[in-house]
């Protein structure tokens, strides 16, 4: 405070005691006098209070700009933050977890007569017939399945896979996902291959999910299957250049290959798990128009590699109305 009150203390008022108005302290008493060594003294001094105070303002100053600009930086840094974690949250696929007992019950399970009635239903993309090496595995005709769990196409494909291999053995440890909230058809509800296994008496089963649904790596191929893929999973067995290696790709005993979805995976968009197995049951919904006819068509594929066993599936209706629309190698 003092600083203050000497800074704006006029000059003029502290003239000495006795100084004649108008003179000069040096005219009353010489440059050497008394008055003008204090008039210099106290000039000396309000120069260095003058001093003291800018000093003081600049500190200042520069204290309130080291302050504004730390909360600026502060501020950036959390707005950075939220930005980033509500796109990691957004992009970020949702967990694998164990398919619950209900939704595999129904999906393994679709009626007889719900097959029968969707015969070949709406497919029209159907596997290609090739003269490929034989596929088999403990003496059992191979069907090998190469997917991943990000992928849309694949999460519509495996409900068909499932529900007609059902037919055939039986599956434990599915796991139950969707497809990467980032890609086409997001978070399409799906059936997992991960960790699973399957036994039947008719034919061998291999299901690869090579990423899960953050593309993280997942299952690897074995050199066999990797050579595979790269041989069938192109021209002239499927698709054009520009598609090789496109998944999902199942070859059924090496003598059916295929390539992408079946149907588009649109059909089950806004659906949960249950209430995909759920339709999987009416023979009038689409997605059983879809998902359950190309069960059919699979199963019979399956049924030649299994010679017509067993009875009640490879004769029955549904299958036999797919038989009649595969094509021949």
């Amino acid at each position: 405070m003092w600083i203050h009150k000497l800074y704006n203390w006029p000059v003029a008022s502290r003239r000495p005691k006795g100084t004649p108005t108008g003179l000069t302290a040096q005219t009353s008493t010489g440059a050497s006098g008394p008055a003008a060594k204090a008039a210099e003294r106290r000039a000396k001094r309000e120069e260095a209070v003058a001093a003291m105070r800018r000093e003081q303002a600049r500190r200042q100053r520069r204290g309130r700009l080291m302050i504004v600009g730390g909360v600026v930086v502060v501020v950036v840094l959390v707005v950075a933050a939220v930005v980033v974690a509500g796109l990691n949250h957004k992009d970020k696929g949702a967990a694998t977890t164990t398919a619950s007992d209900a939704v595999v019950g129904q999906v393994t399970s679709v009626p007889a007569a719900t097959f029968d009635e969707v015969g070949a239903g709406s497919i029209k993309t159907l596997p290609a017939a090739i003269k490929g090496d034989p596929l088999t595995a403990d003496g059992k005709p191979r069907v090998v399945y190469i997917g991943a769990e990000y992928c849309p196409f694949c999460a519509a494909e495996r409900w068909a896979v499932v529900a007609a291999l059902a037919r055939f053995g039986t599956f434990s440890g599915l796991g139950q996902t969707e497809s990467s909230p980032a890609d086409v058809f997001p978070s399409t509800p799906t059936l997992s291959f991960h960790g699973a296994t399957y036994t039947s008496d008719y034919l061998s089963f291999t299901g690869y999910e090579t990423q899960d649904t953050n593309r993280n790596p997942l299952d690897p191929l074995s050199a066999e299957d990797t050579a595979l893929l790269k041989k069938y999973d192109a021209p002239p067995y499927v698709g054009s250049d520009q598609e090789a290696g496109s998944i999902p790709f199942l070859d059924l005993f090496g003598t059916y290959v295929t390539q992408g979805a079946s149907y588009s995976p649109d059909i089950l968009k806004g659906m949960s798990h249950a209430e995909i197995a759920k339709a999987m049951q009416d023979p009038s919904s689409t997605v059983a128009k879809n998902v359950d006819a190309m069960a059919n068509v699979f199963s019979a594929i399956i049924c030649q590699a299994s010679n017509g066993q067993p009875s009640a599936v490879c004769t029955s209706s549904g299958v036999q109305a797919a038989a009649d629309k595969l094509p021949t190698s």
